[in-house]
């Protein structure tokens, strides 16, 4: 099962770096879980991201196209690192964020999806489909 975990955004994430004092324990503690998810064999990938004010989005209605730029509106909705990983199922997913460094200076919050596999789309996902797709996977995976 694969993973989305989402580190989600605070007032302080999204005003950008503190001081580098005092991030310094916190990227020990955060590589060294890294390096253990690495491992574990479960990390695929991951990244933290700059604050929305230097981030756009696009804006779909119909054939529409709408450019924003950020920063935007209410940070505790926005995502401000990401992991993807695999593991067995969502209780481990859950027993590795437990064990997961603060990300933040302050209180935060993580969030776990699993992501969509194409057997979930059941006969939508025809035999040509899924050739399709795990080629595409290969090809990705190099």
């Amino acid at each position: 099962m694969r993973v989305m975990v989402f580190v989600k955004a605070t007032e302080d994430s999204e005003t950008g770096l503190p001081p580098a004092e005092d991030m310094t324990p916190m990227f020990e503690a955060m590589h060294k879980f890294n390096e253990d998810l690495a491992n574990a064999g479960i990390l695929l990938a991951g990244d933290g991201l700059q604050p929305s004010s230097k981030g756009k989005r696009v804006a779909f209605d119909g054939p529409n196209r709408t450019v924003i730029d950020g920063p935007f509106a209410e940070a505790r909705e926005l995502v401000a690192g990401y992991w993807l990983w695999q593991v067995r199922d969502m209780d481990e997913a859950v027993e590795w964020v437990k064990r997961c460094p603060n990300p933040m200076m302050g209180p935060s919050d993580i969030e776990i999806r699993p992501l969509y596999e194409i057997e979930d789309f059941g006969d939508a996902a025809t035999p040509e489909l899924r050739e399709k797709e795990a080629a595409l996977r290969a090809k990705l995976e190099g």
